[in-house]
């Protein structure tokens, strides 16, 4: 059988604040059919949108925060298998092709309601991340984190969003 493989695209921030001298990180916790997880806030990618415009989109919605991108951290390819009684096999492979970013934090919209499945935001240091790993919804969390830390900062010209995308709105 010959099967197209076709990657999800997703997009993710990692935003990092400074608490009185500790800098911690961003993240939403997430109702999953695995339970409650941790996660940047980050999504899928929807037509007619670059990849940063999809990250501040996806930030917004998940964090009732304000984010524009300034630099890409990477670029990750992940698989995994997910249980599901409709699949043939009862399991679906599903790959992600994420682009995480870092930027700048903006205004905060009180009283925005959050994105589904999103129960709340909190801001962890980067040891608490790696401590609850156990919580993390892919091992991308703590990859793009370690990423970010090393120094990893691309342009945002790297990713190229030909006009004909935008045409998909």
């Amino acid at each position: 059988m010959n099967k197209r493989w076709k990657p999800s695209a997703t997009v993710a921030a990692v935003i990092e604040r400074d608490f009185d001298g500790i800098q911690k990180f961003l993240l939403v916790e997430e109702e999953t059919r695995d339970g409650l997880k941790l996660n940047n806030p980050a999504g899928h990618l929807d037509p007619g949108e670059s990849p940063a415009q999809g990250c501040a989109r996806e930030t917004l919605e998940e964090t009732a925060f304000h984010f524009t991108p300034t630099a890409l951290v990477g670029v990750y390819l992940s698989r995994f298998e997910q249980t599901d009684a409709r699949a043939p096999s009862g399991k679906l492979d599903i790959t992600y092709l994420r682009f995480a970013f870092c930027g700048d934090l903006g205004a905060h919209m009180a009283g925005q309601a959050l994105d589904e499945g999103i129960v709340r935001t909190v801001w962890l240091t980067a040891d608490e991340i790696r401590a609850c790993a156990d919580m993390h919804r892919s091992p991308l969390l703590l990859r793009c984190l370690e990423d970010y830390l090393a120094g990893r900062r691309y342009p945002l010209e790297l990713v190229t969003t030909d006009p004909s995308v935008m045409l998909l709105r």
